[in-house]
């Protein structure tokens, strides 16, 4: 179980990145609370830290559950990543680097009831890319809301994030699905939350804006595929499903990172396949 130091654990919750998709993490966390599984230490990257720390605000993870559900139907997506083309020109007319400023993602944090990882009810930690160092940080105490909002800090859509010295982009770049954090930390028992995009394979860009959005989805799913491939015999991983439900081949609108129009079906079909693949779970150990 977590140690004193509260830097290990048996049993991980590894939450994922990818923008408003995250809202399918919300269905899986859902699930995971409704079969009693509760975790030891919880992980996250970029969108995944922003649900993760709700899920480690509180003793019982399964308690943020429906307040996450709100978080997501109420338009925190909306929030942080809308506005007019008008305020989004003007926004990247002014700042030269992205097109949203970050400021509803801080007050949705500043919301949390602790203000320090530390101060969480469970173990957390979350990634983010050091642009000075070129090189993935990891922040496991300290002030919450630097810490998420740097994990977050999607380049070109919101700002960079200053800790300290240093400035921050979304830890997506470096750790997508951090499977191999866990490991290190004393994982035995994963489960990997993600957005639904690791299940199928990709298609090949027709349009100039798609090029970047596949390069970028061809080098996050490297580095989990990396991951999986070096967990020991001894470590049980569970990838929870998203229950997506589309022919061959990732429709890259869903890559799209303003689409908030299916949220509620993100939720409810990532419970009912993560639900279903738990209950599998349990039949077979028993």
């Amino acid at each position: 179980m977590a140690g004193e130091d509260g830097q290990a654990g048996e049993v991980a919750f590894v939450l994922g990145g990818g923008g408003v998709l995250g809202a399918h993490e919300v269905g899986m966390l859902q699930a995971l609370a409704e079969a009693g599984i509760r975790p030891d230490l919880v992980l996250g990257t970029s969108v995944g830290a922003l649900n993760g720390v709700f899920v480690a605000a509180h003793r019982d993870p399964g308690a943020a559950v429906p307040e996450l559900a709100a978080v997501w139907r109420e338009g925190v997506a909306a929030e942080a990543f809308g506005g007019s083309l008008f305020g989004r020109v003007r926004t990247l007319a002014r700042s030269g680097t992205h097109l949203h400023s970050n400021e509803s993602l801080r007050a949705l944090l500043e919301g949390l009831p602790v203000q320090r990882i530390e101060e969480l009810a469970l173990p957390f930690q979350c990634v983010a890319a050091s642009i000075e160092r070129a090189a993935a940080h990891w922040f496991s105490a300290g002030p919450i809301v630097p810490a998420v909002l740097a994990s977050a800090a999607v380049p070109g859509l919101l700002p960079p994030v200053r800790v300290g010295d240093e400035h921050f982009f979304d830890g997506g770049l470096v750790h997508s699905i951090p499977v191999g954090r866990a490991l290190e930390q004393g994982a035995r028992t994963v489960y990997v939350l993600h957005v639904g995009r690791i299940e199928r394979p990709l298609q090949v860009p027709t349009r100039p804006w798609e090029v970047g959005l596949v390069a970028f989805e061809i080098a996050r799913r490297y580095r989990f595929a990396e991951d999986m491939a070096a967990v020991p015999p001894e470590v049980t991983v569970h990838i929870l499903p998203a229950g997506a439900d589309a022919p061959p081949g990732v429709d890259l609108s869903q890559l799209r990172y303003r689409d908030t129009s299916r949220v509620d079906e993100h939720i409810q079909r990532a419970y009912e396949a993560s639900a279903a693949y738990l209950a599998g779970v349990s039949e077979r150990a028993g």
